[in-house]
């Protein structure tokens, strides 16, 4: 099981807006050249994802209040599909064009993004774009 955190920020807006997209797995180029997306570390993830919502306070995090909590798997034929779609948009680009063609841009529901602080950073993972992880906590019906 994959347990996962995500913030939400009251302090200007009367709804929970997020405040960031999620972290699903990392991206490994030979992995993802060799697997179809039904055998992807992507999907595994994606079927035994917890996510907690918590509310942003300050960055110092002295503490954190704890929103929602929610379980997720892909039962949505559309989402499923979407999300199939997104990865081999990253599996083909890879295949393709190499692991440095990757961009933020790619993708729908999840995005190929840069691990970490960015800035010259080589590793990438998937993540689960604002819309996604809206609809994974049930804040949303929208996913586009």
């Amino acid at each position: 099981m994959q347990l996962s955190k995500i913030l939400l920020n009251f302090i200007s807006r009367k709804t929970p807006p997020l405040t960031e997209t999620m972290a699903i797995t990392m991206i490994d180029p030979v992995n993802i050249s060799q697997k179809e997306f039904e055998e992807s570390h992507l999907l595994t993830k994606l079927k035994k994802i917890v996510v907690c919502a918590r509310m942003f306070e300050s960055k110092e995090e002295k503490s954190s209040l704890l929103i929602k909590v929610s379980t997720f798997d892909l039962d949505n034929p559309a989402i499923y599909q979407q999300v199939k779609a997104d990865y081999n948009v990253v599996r083909n680009t890879i295949k393709q064009n190499g692991f440095d063609a990757l961009t933020g841009k790619m993708g729908v529901l999840v995005q190929p993004r840069t691990k970490g602080p960015g800035h010259g950073s080589t590793s990438r993972a998937f993540y689960a774009r604002k819309n996604f992880v809206a609809h994974i906590l049930g804040l949303s019906d929208k996913t586009t």
